[in-house]
């Protein structure tokens, strides 16, 4: 499973907010400049972050966005999903997917269950909290 340009640069941007968070609203301009991400595309993905509950929009000439929680709420995983959708090797496993004619007899399908069971347990417990902690720990080396 690789991750989209939509999961990769959602992270980054809602991590930018997350270390940024004490200055206000940020301009989306400076989010993309900070991460050397392209501002159109970023719109785009704040639009589904919005909609999705983890972004607030302010407008105005002192506007830009907000995390719609504090960092410590919002995972990994909560970022990924809205981006990406259901993160999972297989379409076999997701939950409202046709039931296939080999299904009583495949074997493979329980490593995929256990694969994405693994990646669920892993991008849930990640924080953006933790990455700001991360990074503090990046700039002291």
């Amino acid at each position: 499973m690789k991750l989209s340009t939509k999961g990769r640069y959602g992270l980054k941007a809602m991590f930018q907010l997350a270390i940024s968070q004490d200055d206000g609203p940020i301009p989306l301009k400076r989010i993309a400049e900070k991460q050397n991400l392209s501002e159109n595309y970023l719109e785009q993905l704040f639009a589904t972050l919005r909609k999705d509950g983890l972004l607030n929009s302010v407008r105005g000439a002192q506007g830009g966005y907000l995390l719609a929680r504090p960092p410590e709420e919002i995972t990994v995983g909560n970022i990924l999903r809205s981006l990406e959708g259901e993160l999972s090797p297989s379409d076999c496993i997701l939950e409202g997917s046709t039931e296939c004619e080999r299904e009583t007899i495949c074997v493979t399908k329980n490593v995929w269950i256990k694969i994405k069971d693994s990646i669920d347990e892993v991008v849930d417990s990640i924080t953006l909290r933790d990455m700001i902690e991360d990074n503090n720990k990046l700039k002291k080396n």
